[in-house]
C-alpha cells in the first residue's frame, strides 16, 4: 500500500493523503483506505469518520495521475423541517493531477480530495426527497365585512 499518513511538524500535524512516489509501481497501483481530511467549522455541516477512497495512481513522467473514488458520512440539517439527518457523501470521478519533481518523495493530495468532497455537498440537503418540511398550523380567520354583499339583490 503506498497511501501512508506520517507525523508532520506541530503545525501540519494534521491527516494527509499522500502518495510514495518514489515506491510506486511503474504499472500503477490500487490504493485504499479511509483518512480524516474534511474538517469543517460548521453548524448544519458536520462530518464524522474519515474519507473513504479507492483509488488508480500511476506515473507518467513527472506526473502523477490519481483517478478514483471518494465517500465521507456527515450530519447535515435538512433544509425544509430543520431536522439532523446523516448521510454519505460520494466522488464517483475523483482526479488529480500532480507534477512530481526529481526531488520530491511524496505527493500531496490532501487539498484535492477535500475539496472533491466539500463540492460534492449538496447546497440544499433534504432528509427525504418527498420531506414536507415545517408543519404549518393555518388559523383561519373568517371575515364577513364581504357577507353583507351575499344578500345583496341587484335588479335590472
Amino acid at each position: 500500500m503506498i497511501y501512508y499518513t506520517k507525523p508532520m511538524k506541530k503545525e501540519e500535524s494534521e491527516n494527509r493523503l499522500l502518495i510514495d512516489v518514489a515506491r510506486l509501481d511503474p504499472e500503477g497501483e490500487d490504493l485504499s483506505g479511509e483518512v480524516d481530511i474534511v474538517d469543517l467549522d460548521e453548524e448544519f455541516v458536520k462530518p464524522f469518520g474519515g474519507v473513504r477512497y479507492r483509488l488508480h495512481a500511476q506515473l507518467f513522467g513527472t506526473e502523477l495521475l490519481v483517478r478514483g473514488r471518494l465517500e465521507q458520512d456527515f450530519d447535515l440539517v435538512c433544509s425544509r423541517c430543520g431536522r439532523d439527518f446523516d448521510t454519505t457523501v460520494h466522488v464517483d470521478d475523483f482526479t488529480a493531477s500532480v507534477q512530481i519533481g526529481e526531488k520530491d518523495e511524496c505527493a500531496d493530495l490532501t487539498a484535492d480530495a477535500r475539496d472533491s468532497i466539500i463540492l460534492a455537498l449538496p447546497t440544499y440537503p433534504l432528509c427525504a426527497p418527498d420531506c414536507p418540511g415545517i408543519e404549518q398550523k393555518v388559523q383561519e380567520t373568517r371575515d364577513d365585512r364581504w357577507g353583507a354583499l351575499d344578500g345583496l339583490k341587484v335588479s335590472k
